[in-house]
């Protein structure tokens, strides 16, 4: 299913319910800090890492399984993660999204977080938003969303040949 925004204008409970919905169809982008969280416990970046490209840049999405289009690391049975303890920055911001301009959406508004303006929505689909006792505060999704950032932006082929070679730890 594809994320539909819908603007977070307050801090919202929060309780995932296993659906599935974000562990399918969709890509799971990986920074270099994600790879070497992934690889410290064990697996093999060959059964993990998929490339693509994305705006003339290559760019790490984790593995899928081709008869559900499930990530590799998701069992189908319990609707659980096999990873959940160190899984990838993306997974830890869903089912927030972090912008840095507005997506046109009604009642958007920006969000002013360390000198910086985010607009920031959460998927209206996930059945998990308003449901148990956990609080998201807005700027924990947003401190999220700048750390994924930053980690992205150095994400490279370059960086993942040192981390590969062991002449880089992912940090």
């Amino acid at each position: 299913m594809r994320f539909k925004p819908k603007p977070l204008k307050s801090d919202v409970k929060f309780e995932c319910k296993f659906c599935l919905d974000c562990c399918r169809g969709r890509f799971i982008y990986l920074t270099l800090s994600d790879i070497g969280n992934i690889m410290a416990h064990g697996h093999d970046p060959q059964d993990f890492v998929l490339m693509t490209a994305k705006g003339g840049k290559i760019r790490f999405v984790l593995a899928y399984r081709e008869w559900d289009l499930g990530c590799v690391f998701h069992d189908p049975e319990t609707g659980k993660c096999k990873i959940h303890d160190y899984n990838p920055l993306i997974c830890k911001i869903y089912p927030f999204m972090v912008s840095h301009k507005p997506l046109g959406i009604e009642g958007e508004e920006p969000f002013e977080y360390k000198g910086e303006k985010f607009w920031l929505y959460y998927d209206e689909s996930c059945p998990g938003i308003g449901e148990g006792d956990e609080i998201i505060t807005r700027e924990e999704v947003a401190e999220l969303g700048l750390k994924f950032q930053k980690g992205f932006e150095k994400t490279d082929l370059d960086g993942l040949n040192r981390l590969l070679s062991g002449e880089y730890d992912g940090t």
